[in-house]
């Protein structure tokens, strides 16, 4: 099957990435970027636009899809496989039986993501360390940044979300997100219109009260009377105000002046 990229919401997305690529530096000269599939409908739509994006870019970079089978009940990648194949994107998978072992730790009634990401991440990073890949893509979008804003406010006491570019906390890897402007509302409608053949999550999938569901469905809720307002929220990530904030290490409340010397007048 050969894909329509010249679609209105693939042109948009795509749109919205080399602007992400562009905004943020995700992507410079020369570089080898391993992108995360996990065979879901994010992460596939990230490789199959990075591939276009590829060829109309200015300057040369290299990427390649990697996938890693966590030895989860169910787990058939064969179909995935082939698709993406088809459409120039080989993926190269990497098994690891991190399911085991989620399984074994994590008590009955609890949720398996937090483990289970941990474990891939460490995987994930090391095998780019080892390849020598200068960035790991990832397929966060807009609203994953949204609802882990939310569920650290609510649920963690602080204001964070997930950034465009991060260095990883063993300093080994530089992670991207270049779909960080693009909404889930996109990316299902088009990955419906290209008949991705998506993998679902045999551990998690069927777990209920997850928190960020929880925090999707306020957003859903809210948006319902209020249309726009995940736009809004995105442009709030990016126009912060420190002086209007509690945080002491972020801004001298004796002196009135940042922690970048930047000075407000009372």
């Amino acid at each position: 099957m050969e894909l329509n990229f010249n679609h209105p919401l693939a042109v948009k997305i795509r749109k919205e990435t080399t602007r992400a690529l562009s905004d943020f530096n995700l992507i410079g000269p020369g570089e080898k970027v391993m992108v995360a599939v996990s065979g879901g409908k994010d992460s596939t739509v990230l490789a199959l636009l990075l591939r276009e994006i590829q060829k109309m870019a200015p300057f040369d970079f290299t990427f390649e899809a990697l996938m890693l089978d966590q030895k989860q009940p169910g787990f058939q990648p064969a179909v995935y496989l082939d698709f993406m194949a088809a459409q120039g994107v080989p993926v190269t998978v990497i098994q690891q039986d991190t399911y085991s072992l989620v399984m074994e730790k994590v008590p009955e009634g609890n949720t398996y993501c937090s483990l289970c990401s941990r474990l891939r991440r460490g995987i994930l990073y090391n095998h780019a360390h080892t390849h020598g890949f200068t960035r790991i893509a990832l397929g966060h979008h807009r609203d994953d940044l949204l609802e882990t804003l939310m569920m650290n406010l609510f649920f963690g006491g602080r204001l964070s979300a997930m950034p465009p570019k991060l260095l990883s906390n063993d300093g080994r890897n530089v992670l991207i997100r270049p779909l960080v402007y693009a909404s889930e509302k996109d990316i299902i409608a088009i990955s419906q219109e290209w008949m991705l053949p998506v993998l679902p999550c045999g551990l998690c999938g069927s777990q209920d009260g997850l928190q960020r569901d929880k925090m999707r469905d306020l957003l859903d809720s809210v948006e319902a009377t209020n249309p726009g307002i995940r736009h809004s929220m995105l442009a709030a990530l990016g126009n912060v105000e420190e002086s209007q904030l509690l945080d002491k290490h972020l801004w001298n409340f004796e002196t009135l002046e940042s922690s970048s010397g930047i000075k407000i007048a009372p």
